[in-house]
C-alpha cells in the first residue's frame, strides 16, 4: 500500500507530475465514474488538521485505489503549525484546516485560492473511560484539584475550547496546553488528565478508552473545516482532483462517517 503518513515537522519533497484525463462532457462530475475516467497521477501531499487523521487516512486510501497511478502522503498537525510550514516554504499540494483562519492567512500570503468548506465539528469533553474524577460539564474546568487540560490557544481546538469556556462563564484551572487535539487525547486516554477539551469527532475516534460529556448547544462552537489545493502545488492536477474528491458526495460519505458534519 502506499499511502504514508508523515510525521508533523517532516518535509518532504514532491516531484512534477501531470493528469491524465479522458472522459466524457460530464468529465467535472465528481462520481466515481467520472473520477475512473480522468484518473489523476503522480504524488500529492497533503497538510491536514490532527483531527482529520482517521477519516483523511481512509480518503487517501480510497482516492488511491480510484486512480493506481497516484499516491497520498500526509502531514498531520496543528493548523497553525501547518500554515507556519506552508507559508515558510514546506513542498505541499493540499490543505485542509480545522478552522477558517489559518487557511484565510494561507490564502493571504498568496499560498492558495478559492478555498471551500468540506465540513464542521463540535467540541465535546474527554474522560478518561470511568470518568473517576465525576467530570460532569465546564465548570468542573475551574476545579483547581482535577487536572485539565486544554490545546494550546494558537491551535484551533485551543481556541475553540477557551470560547466555549468564555461563553460558559468558566476561568479554567490549566494544567496543560498541549500542541495539538490528538495530543491532548492522548494524555486523557493514559489517564494523565481527568478532562480536556476535543472535538466529538476525536471522542468517536477514542472508542472504548475515553468517555464524552456533552457541552450544551449554547456554550458550543461549530469549527468549520475549509481545503484548498495550493498555488505552488507541484501537481496541481492531482491536488485538484483530491480536493474534488473530498468534496464529492463519496468522499463527503467518508468524512461524515468519522462523526464531522456537512458544512
Amino acid at each position: 500500500m502506499k499511502l504514508r503518513v508523515l510525521q508533523l515537522l517532516a518535509v518532504v519533497g514532491v516531484p512534477a507530475l501531470v493528469l491524465a484525463a479522458c472522459g466524457d462532457d460530464d468529465a467535472g462530475s465528481t462520481t466515481t465514474e467520472a473520477r475512473a475516467e480522468e484518473s489523476a497521477q503522480g504524488d500529492i501531499t497533503v497538510f491536514a488538521a490532527s483531527s482529520l487523521t482517521d477519516a483523511f487516512t481512509e480518503l487517501g486510501t480510497t482516492f488511491e485505489s480510484e486512480n493506481p497511478d497516484a499516491s497520498v502522503e500526509f502531514n498531520f498537525g496543528a493548523s497553525s503549525a501547518l500554515r507556519e510550514q506552508i507559508l515558510a516554504g514546506a513542498p505541499a499540494d493540499v490543505f485542509a484546516s480545522a478552522n477558517t483562519s489559518n487557511m484565510d492567512q494561507v490564502v493571504d500570503g498568496g499560498a492558495a485560492s478559492d478555498p471551500e468548506d468540506f465540513a464542521t465539528n463540535l467540541l465535546e469533553i474527554a474522560v478518561a473511560a470511568g470518568n473517576e474524577a465525576r467530570v460532569a460539564g465546564l465548570d468542573d474546568f475551574a476545579n483547581p484539584d482535577l487536572l485539565i487540560g486544554l490545546c494550546a490557544e494558537e491551535v484551533p481546538c485551543g481556541e475553540f475550547g477557551r470560547e466555549a469556556l468564555a461563553n460558559a462563564g468558566v476561568t479554567p484551572s490549566i494544567d496543560t496546553n498541549e500542541p495539538d487535539v490528538r495530543s491532548l487525547l492522548t494524555k486523557v486516554e493514559a489517564g494523565d488528565l481527568d478532562a480536556g477539551i476535543v472535538y466529538v469527532t476525536d471522542v468517536m475516534a477514542a472508542g472504548e478508552t475515553v468517555e464524552g460529556v456533552e457541552i450544551p448547544a449554547d456554550d458550543n462552537v461549530v469549527a468549520t473545516y475549509p481545503i484548498a489545493a495550493l498555488t505552488d502545488a507541484a501537481n496541481p492536477d492531482a491536488a485538484d482532483a483530491f480536493v474534488e474528491f473530498v468534496l464529492s458526495d463519496e468522499g463527503q460519505e467518508v468524512v461524515q462517517s468519522y462523526g464531522f458534519d456537512a458544512p
